[in-house]
């Protein structure tokens, strides 16, 4: 009698299994990849934009290579280093800053061709300071992590120390107060209906770095439901706390969240009140994007420490933090 052949794993389900162990080594990393990528991006969005584009990148970059990194925090820099600087270079010539007819430069000499894609400030110069003086990654690191020479560092440094500002915030386009107040009222009403209803049937909701929907029906069965509900997976309540590290859950109660809209450097944000026996503390933040009357992106920041930290504590709201994923 023959054998069944073993069933074959989705396609999915493999890529899924694979980037859980990629991060089960390469998350410990991550907070201090979310400080580098803060110092080089214009606001704590744009750096978590950055850091899980650099995680992907570099998933994608290990099934490439014949071995694992020897300096892993030096490569994950390297690689949103690269990133970065790859954006950069895009957006002038997107500006029009690339004279007519003109190649665009090999990459790894657009890295060592100081002030070629910021005015004040070449990305160079910037990462070499930060990687210096906020890490203290020696000469070689440095070099190892933006692709190029021990002198390139040394030069950069030179030129970029004293020279390095802030960058300006950036200007992001507001949904209209109806639409915000309108999400508020039907999340704190618990109506489900209510709030799928100002969805675009196109809409995208997801929990920023571990989960995305498409469309109303997959919002009402998903990430909605997280975001009204999962604080009784949060406090323990009917045994439901797989895949949550007892460290987050201490003092959660199962109070269904409330929400309301906070300012912050200009741009509404919903913060997300959660209930704790010592108090209620802000554990989630949601920003939104119109298209008219209707919600058509919706991005609920849960597992994001590095960013809930910085924006409450720049609003000076309590807040409590989730790590970096669910399982």
């Amino acid at each position: 009698m023959t054998t069944p052949p073993e069933p074959t794993p989705s396609l999915a389900g493999a890529v899924q299994a694979s980037w859980h162990r990629f991060l089960d080594t390469y998350e410990p990393l991550r907070p201090e990849l979310y400080r580098y990528c803060r110092s080089l991006a214009r606001s704590p969005w744009d750096a978590d934009d950055l850091v899980q584009d650099a995680m992907a990148r570099a998933f994608v970059t290990l099934g490439c290579m014949d071995g694992p990194p020897e300096n892993p925090r030096a490569w994950l820099f390297r690689v949103a280093s690269n990133l970065w600087i790859d954006r950069l270079r895009r957006t002038r010539e997107d500006a029009g800053d690339v004279p007519e007819g003109a190649t665009a430069p090999e990459p790894r000499a657009s890295r060592e061709a100081a002030g070629t894609l910021i005015g004040r400030l070449s990305p160079q110069e910037r990462a070499a300071v930060v990687l210096k003086e906020a890490f203290d990654l020696s000469l070689e690191e440095i070099a190892e992590a933006l692709a190029t020479s021990v002198g390139a560092v040394k030069a950069a440094l030179h030129r970029g120390r004293g020279k390095l500002a802030g960058p300006d915030e950036a200007v992001t386009a507001s949904p209209s107060a109806p639409v915000l107040d309108a999400f508020c009222a039907a999340f704190n009403a618990g109506d489900l209906e209510r709030l799928v209803a100002l969805l675009l049937d196109t809409a995208s909701v997801e929990v920023v770095r571990v989960h995305a929907e498409y469309g109303r029906d997959a919002a009402r069965k998903g990430v909605f439901q997280g975001m009204m509900y999962g604080s009784r997976r949060l406090a323990g309540v009917d045994g439901q706390t797989t895949g949550i590290d007892p460290r987050y859950r201490l003092g959660a109660l199962p109070d269904r969240p409330r929400c309301e809209v906070r300012l912050h450097r200009g741009e509404p944000v919903i913060v997300h009140w959660y209930a704790h026996a010592d108090g209620e503390a802000v554990r989630a933040l949601t920003r939104l994007e119109t298209s008219g009357d209707r919600l058509s992106r919706v991005r609920n920041y849960f597992y994001t420490p590095g960013v809930i930290a910085e924006v409450c504590g720049e609003l000076g709201l309590p807040y409590r933090i989730n790590g970096y994923r669910y399982w």
